[in-house]
């Protein structure tokens, strides 16, 4: 049933994000401690504003409570993905070229599983990082069992 519903408000938010400048980063649903939590993540190239979180939050809402998609209580949170996101494919790595960024590797190199440096180029298969250490490595994306922006 909560599969439905991220499919829904996806479909929805897909439709409604790129008229407000926005783009769908992710969906949520399920159960959390204090009851059932919907969290959408949205992002902006220019970076989410309290507004953009706000006016979402607005329509999303509205669309939620008009098609009845959820029957029982729930939280609604719209917020950006953080500053250290998730970089979950090359188009991530391109798109933030030159900032720093932290990544785990499926199997160690040279004893290290995790290596934290600047995006450097991203080519159709290899992501090259300039490490904190002063030295460069190249990965490919299915290295990676864990990638995201650092601060």
């Amino acid at each position: 049933m909560s599969e439905l519903i991220v499919e829904k408000v996806q479909s929805y938010l897909n439709e409604l994000l790129p008229d407000m400048g926005l783009e769908l980063f992710e969906v949520q649903f399920r159960t959390e401690a204090h009851g059932w939590v919907l969290r959408v993540f949205i992002d902006c190239k220019e970076g989410v504003s309290l507004d953009h979180c706000s006016n979402v939050s607005r329509e999303l809402g509205q669309y939620l409570d008009v098609e009845e998609i959820i029957n029982h209580a729930y939280n609604l949170e719209v917020s950006s993905p953080g500053l250290e996101r998730p970089l979950r494919s090359l188009e991530d790595f391109s798109r933030y070229k030159g900032k720093k960024a932290r990544v785990k590797v499926h199997n160690a190199i040279e004893g290290v599983k995790t290596f934290e440096g600047i995006i450097g180029d991203v080519g159709e298969e290899k992501i090259y990082m300039n490490l904190a250490d002063g030295s460069s490595m190249q990965f490919t994306y299915d290295m990676f069992s864990k990638a995201r922006l650092a601060i």
